[in-house]
């Protein structure tokens, strides 16, 4: 057999013998969420173990990479989408976005924690998983003498005021499904109020993800919301940090998808069975990625410390995570996050910390009429301007598809609910600053 066929056959036998589809030469385009900590690794190992094929990875936030697809689906350039919330996956689903495909993978169980790993149609498919929590750092919290956090509600407690960053919902897509997570752990009205009284001790609510576990490591804040590689890859960089799931938690996978009319539609798929291969498996393990597999095996070759959410089962357990709901209310849930938060944060911090102050002096000495005053006033803060069936009603999830038609409307609902928020967090800032008057 001539040199050249015997190595064509080798490099085929190579690729099937592994359960890895053969990838033409040629350039793989993927747009992605994931920092290039994520994406260099497996970069480097997908290409090594494809020779000629090289992967072109363009980083864009999970809204902006959902958008793009969608504006330039008349003549696609990209092969892959490449991202973690899987509410995300179903919107370009359901825009006809997505070509099925089922990876070359054995071994991967039908959930991680208790959500499917795969769309259940082909379309998209878990690669990764990950849950949301909250990390810290150990030596700004000796330092401020602040104790370890476990639940979510620890940090609306007054002593972790100005201590806390969390990034906008808005702006990521990681940040979006913790929000989501917990509307859905706690319900609506009781969620909101978890988030508001949490959110009203932020020191800063940043523009990207990973600008929170940064200052997190540096020690700029002490206390962060992420989703939990960033604090594992940290850990395992030699940062001071440490990580909790809180109750209300769960574990989503990340996904991967081959994009409809994909121009290198084999080295798309070949890239998808790599990913979900053992050996794409075990580059989540790498000290700068730090994900959750899919493949229960690769936990074998994980450090002793490494959560393991198909042994752990408490890990994800107590919120049955409906995507559907998440993908239907997406975007009203993340306008409503900016208009009552984002936006109002300095209001917002302004009537927390009356709250903690009027409090604080009842501590000392007591009072009906002033403990009710302050009652209200939390009251004030947790109040929403629309409850959880508007937010998924056609009427106000159809003001925000992005027509021209809708923007009037669109502005109109902003306008109405960053008014709501800014009054009631004036009045409630007033009935706390009464409390402090009258204990003086």
């Amino acid at each position: 057999m001539p040199r050249h066929y015997a190595a064509a056959a080798a490099l085929i036998g190579a690729a099937l013998f592994t359960g890895v589809a053969f990838a033409q030469t040629g350039k793989v385009t993927v747009v992605t969420s994931f920092s290039k900590d994520v994406t260099d690794p497996f970069k480097q190992a997908f290409e090594k173990a494809h020779p000629g094929v090289t992967l072109d990875v363009q980083n864009r936030n999970t809204n902006a990479g959902v958008k793009y697809l969608e504006e330039t689906k008349a003549n696609n350039q990209v092969d892959l989408f490449w991202a973690s919330a899987p509410d995300a996956f179903e919107v370009l689903k359901g825009k006809g976005l997505l070509e099925a495909y089922k990876p070359k993978a054995e071994g991967i169980p039908d959930k991680i924690g208790s959500y499917p790993i795969n769309d259940p149609a082909g379309f998209y498919s878990g690669f990764a998983a990950s849950g949301y929590g909250i990390m810290w750092n150990e030596r700004y919290a000796k330092a401020n003498e602040l104790p370890e956090p476990k639940d979510w509600q620890d940090l609306a407690k007054a002593v972790y005021f100005d201590h806390v960053a969390m990034a906008a919902p808005s702006r990521s897509g990681t940040t979006h499904l913790t929000i989501e997570t917990i509307l859905q752990g706690e319900g609506w009205e009781k969620g909101w109020r978890t988030l508001k009284e949490v959110s009203g001790n932020f020191r800063q609510i940043t523009e990207r993800s990973f600008g929170v576990p940064e200052a997190v490591n540096s020690g700029q804040v002490g206390f962060g919301i992420v989703i939990d590689f960033f604090a594992f890859s940290s850990q395992a960089s030699g940062f001071p940090v440490k990580f909790v799931y809180p109750t209300v938690t769960t574990i989503v996978p990340a996904n991967v998808a081959v994009v409809a009319n994909a121009p290198n539609k084999a080295g798309a798929q070949a890239f998808v069975d790599y990913l979900i291969s053992p050996a794409g498996q075990e580059v989540l393990l790498e000290p700068s990625i730090r994900r959750l597999p899919v493949n229960p095996a690769v936990y074998d070759k994980a450090p002793a410390d490494y959560p393991n959410p198909f042994k752990d089962p408490s890990l994800g357990a107590r919120v049955k995570f409906d995507v559907e709901v998440s993908e239907k209310r997406s975007n009203v849930v993340d306008v409503l996050y900016d208009q009552t938060v984002t936006f109002q944060l300095d209001a917002l911090k302004a009537a927390t910390k009356a709250i903690h102050d009027a409090e604080a002096a009842l501590a000392k000495k007591d009072n009906a009429e002033a403990r009710a005053l302050v009652s209200e006033a939390r009251d004030l803060v947790a109040a929403m301007p629309i409850t959880a069936e508007q937010a998924a009603s056609p009427e106000i999830t159809g003001a925000f598809t992005g027509g021209k038609e809708k923007g009037a409307r669109q502005a109109e609902l902003e306008q109405q609910w960053s008014a709501f928020a800014k009054e009631r967090y004036a009045q409630a800032q007033a009935k706390a600053e009464e409390v402090l008057k009258r204990a003086r």
